[in-house]
Formats: structure tokens, sequence, C-alpha cells
């Protein structure tokens, strides 16, 4: 197993592009379960006019062989701070390429994004239906109410 980060210094890639994830086997193969990612202070940029955009990821998935290294996760998450990227590009595209590249069973992403004009863009996917047996709570992010 070659990992790029783990024990090791790394800087934050220049774009999602560049960043690479590393995966390591999964420790506990032939059982559902679900890992949660929740990342609550998530940016990019707004492709338009170049201000940050902010949201509150939640990713969930059911491990296949493997599982994605966490400190690879983060650096790549955090490239996207200045990639320009509507928001449903932007939550998609995460979750595609975990799914390209690590093949879970199953994953879903949340992508509960702050206002922008004055209206919050909430954006979620998922590779299809979740295995047998698998608890999926529930990803806890209230919907947006502003001063409400």
């Amino acid at each position: 197993m070659d990992l790029t980060h783990l024990g090791r210094t790394s800087s934050l890639p220049a774009s999602p592009e560049e960043a690479k994830l590393d995966y390591v086997p999964n420790p506990r193969p032939g059982r559902p379960y679900l890992v949660r990612f929740a990342v609550p202070e998530f940016t990019s940029l707004c492709p338009v006019t170049g201000q940050p955009d902010f949201a509150h990821l939640v990713i969930d998935y059911a491990p296949g062989e493997l599982i994605v290294e966490s400190k690879s996760l983060k650096l790549f998450l955090g490239a996207f701070r200045n990639h320009c990227g509507f928001h449903e590009a932007v939550t998609v595209g995460i979750a595609e390429r975990l799914v390209d590249e690590m093949k879970p069973l199953w994953l879903r992403i949340g992508g509960y994004w702050y206002p922008r004009g004055g209206m919050p863009i909430d954006v979620f996917w998922q590779s299809g239906d979740p295995p047998a047996g698998l608890w999926v709570p529930d990803q806890g992010v209230a919907a947006y109410r502003g001063r409400g």
C-alpha cells in the first residue's frame, strides 16, 4: 500500500484535479456499514463572480473493498477553495470521483449550500439504492431558515 499523505507532510493541492486521493483496504469487508464524513466549513468559488461559496457537506458511503484515507480526502476537499464551480457541479463531482476511484457499495452526498443571491441551493446525489440491511441515518442538517 503506497500512501501519498498519511504520516507525511502534505501541501494543499492547487486544484481538485491535482489532488491525490489515497485508499486503503476495508478493515471489515463483507459487512454493510456506513462511513460518514461531515464537512461543515466547505468552500469553493462562484464561477461567475469569483466570490466564495460556503456549504455543509455530508458524505455517506458503504465501503466495498476500499475506504478513503481521511487526510487525503481533507486535502482534496480543501483544494476546492480556489476552484470555480456551480454548486451542482461541485457537489456531484466530488461524489462521482469517489465512486469512480473507490467503488463503494453505495455513496450519497448532501450539499447544503448557504444562500447565494438570497437563496440557498441544496444538492443531493446518490449512486443507487443502499445495500439491504445498511443503517442509513438522517444527515442531520436542518433546512436553511435564515433568521426565521
